[in-house]
């Protein structure tokens, strides 16, 4: 199946998702640099996605995927640390790591397709 629009794309769906999560918990909290990094960095994973992929060439779509994967990483480190400072409990924590973590997969498998 030929994807015609990055809406298309799981891995974004799926990010889509993540977001509104992320969103939900972190967009009213009072420690601005930690909510403003996670929400970025959230963000970033879908956006690069639907950059790269209307970029139209492979080579650049691939680059931005990547990126993407670098943001996830981001997102779960951040999640450590809101777990550590009791910013979410721990079954929030795994709930939205076992999010990023799919995600993550999904963008990596859709590297190896291209």
């Amino acid at each position: 199946m030929k994807i015609k629009r990055f809406e298309d794309i799981i891995a974004w769906q799926k990010a889509r998702e993540l977001n509104i999560n992320v969103f939900s918990i972190f967009a009213q909290h009072k420690n601005y640099g930690f909510r403003d990094q996670i929400l970025r960095a959230s963000l970033s994973i879908m956006n690069n996605i639907a950059e790269g992929f209307e970029r139209q060439t492979n080579k650049e779509f691939i680059q931005f995927l990547y990126i993407s994967k670098g943001s996830a990483a981001e997102v779960r480190s951040m999640l450590y640390l809101a777990k550590d400072f009791n910013y979410i409990s721990e079954n929030k924590f795994n709930e939205l790591y076992d999010r990023v973590v799919e995600i993550t997969k999904l963008i990596s498998g859709f590297i190896k397709s291209l």
